[in-house]
């Protein structure tokens, strides 16, 4: 599957409506003893890119690095259910303070005051973020 094929797929409903909605997605990487992990992540999406973010001594830091393969699903909780299962490689790069799509990911998620509120505590209890980036690639 081609670039441009895993473009056409995201951009067309039903997965353009779950990369736009405030549902969170759930990241699936391997644990150091070879065991799978999943955990809820907000995330953005850039058009191109899905952005995630984390403190930098959270535990899947531990083995999140630049190039690890990891799976993304974002899905319903009604019937009749809507997935979109997701895999790639992603970059890493920690950065001072949050990253403006960090914010706007609390924006979405939290509302306007409630974010403002959790930037604030997290402005105060983490010091430096990591930027998560993936692009997605849909297998045959």
């Amino acid at each position: 599957m081609t670039a441009h094929d895993v473009q056409s797929i995201l951009e067309a409903e039903p997965a353009a409506q779950l990369l736009r909605s405030p549902l969170m997605a759930r990241l699936a990487y391997t644990w150091t003893d070879g065991t799978p992990r999943v955990v809820p992540m907000w995330f953005h999406w850039t058009g191109r890119e899905i952005l995630m973010g984390a403190p930098p001594n959270s535990p899947k830091m531990r083995v999140l690095t630049d190039g690890s393969p990891i799976a993304l699903s974002i899905d319903t909780d009604e019937w009749p259910y809507t997935v979109l299962s997701i895999r790639g490689t992603i970059a890493c790069k920690t950065v001072d303070g949050t990253f403006p799509e960090y914010v706007e990911m609390a924006r979405r998620y939290l509302g306007e005051e409630g974010s403002q509120h959790f930037l604030a505590a997290a402005r105060q209890t983490f010091t430096r973020w990591v930027r998560i980036t993936m692009r997605p690639e849909l297998s045959a």
